[in-house]
């Protein structure tokens, strides 16, 4: 039976770290960490865990997530976020697996995202399905650098990741101000030009798609949240962008890393 190597990409996570590396030690027979320079005890204690512990420099999500599969020792992997679980159904499913015999090169599953205790279903939230595990010889993540994926045809499993996204609603907007920074930095690096209307009009598409295509409308606050945050990291992407070319600024030098 094939066996599978857990990856985690890290800054300053010591307070998610070790229960995220416990998770995929009972799927996993190593567990590899690739750390943006914390400075806090997250490689301390990753190290502690008996996890092969790397540091490099941010490189943005997809980069960063596919330099930390070449770290692994098999082909197959099981990628998760630091602030991200595997619940025991899964754990379960995960090890009857044969991935030997499989013809997929992927598999995706569902996933619940939590602000502070509050399970968020609202507009698109749930099931919010992702591919987590898969075969690095034959896929892995693409190049952007804010909320990278693998771009395959996965398996789809029924079964759940654990999602603590947001520790609070100031986390939330903390998180927004630095993931529209990392895809500004992605639609520049793709030549995207500036453009006046584009942040009005997409971050007022977004606010609808998800209040009314996505029926957040009929969820309550949570359906409003999730419609108002997404036009807002839709705005601040753009403005960014446009930030970038007003200054003409190499992209890692008018925004520094988060600390």
């Amino acid at each position: 039976m094939s066996k599978i190597s857990g990856t985690i990409i890290t800054l300053n996570n010591e307070e998610v770290i070790e229960d995220c590396i416990t998770s995929l030690k009972l799927v996993c027979d190593e567990v590899i960490v690739l750390d943006s320079l914390s400075t806090d005890n997250t490689t301390e204690i990753a190290k502690k865990m008996g996890a092969r512990v790397f540091l490099q420099d941010f490189l943005g999500d997809g980069p960063q997530k596919k330099m930390a599969s070449e770290y692994a020792k098999n082909d197959w992997v099981l990628s998760l976020d630091s602030d991200e679980r595997l619940e025991p159904d899964l754990i379960a499913h995960i090890n009857a697996l044969d991935l030997d015999s499989e013809t997929y090169e992927a598999y995706s599953f569902k996933r619940r995202n939590f602000c502070g205790p509050k399970w968020i279903k609202a507009a698109s939230f749930y099931p919010d399905r992702v591919t987590r595990l898969y075969n690095k010889k034959k896929v892995n993540y693409n190049s952007s650098t804010s909320h990278a994926f693998i771009d395959v045809k996965a398996k789809k499993i029924n079964y759940h990741i654990i999602h603590y996204t947001y520790t609070s609603y100031t986390d939330w907007i903390n998180k927004i101000n630095f993931y529209s920074t990392q895809s500004a930095k992605t639609l520049h690096t793709q030549g995207v030009k500036k453009s006046n209307i584009r942040p009005i009009t997409h971050s007022l598409f977004a606010f609808f798609k998800k209040l009314i295509i996505k029926g957040g409308i009929f969820q309550g606050i949570d359906g409003f949240t999730v419609a108002l945050t997404t036009m807002f990291n839709t705005y601040m992407k753009y403005v960014k962008l446009n930030e970038l070319y007003d200054n003409k600024a190499d992209p890692e030098k008018h925004f520094p890393k988060a600390k």
